[in-house]
């Protein structure tokens, strides 16, 4: 299994940003699918997560309102559109998958089983 993150960059702050990321090997659509990050110096943390339906789209607190997660199953593709975006978002974005039942929605980060190589999101001001 090989995810393929991309779209990181710079970005003033209240810009946009959309991430994607290409799986391969999976069976995407039987796949939830998630967004994480980690800043420096600190431990990697949940974003957003999308279930294998796309019917639940958890989000954490801190970007509730301002990214949305999606998925497209044809293109084996998932997505974090990144709007309104704060210094505070500055980190190493990585996406992670996992096979699963379609009534389960995995919300631990230790429930991912593959991961992405990550990329870097800076917010300047």
């Amino acid at each position: 299994v090989q995810l393929q993150a991309s779209g990181g960059g710079l970005v003033q702050a209240g810009g946009s940003l959309r991430l994607s990321c290409a799986a391969s090997g999976l069976t995407f659509s039987r796949a939830a699918l998630g967004w994480f990050r980690q800043a420096p110096g600190k431990e990697r943390e949940f974003v957003a997560i999308i279930s294998r339906s796309g019917s639940s789209t958890p989000y954490s607190d801190s970007v509730k309102g301002r990214f949305t997660i999606s998925r497209d199953n044809a293109k084996k593709t998932v997505y974090l559109q990144m709007n309104s975006l704060k210094l505070e978002d500055t980190a190493v974005y990585y996406c992670a998958a996992k096979s699963t039942i379609l009534t389960y929605t995995p919300m631990s980060i230790n429930e991912f089983d593959y991961w992405g190589q990550g990329t870097q999101v800076t917010v300047s001001s």
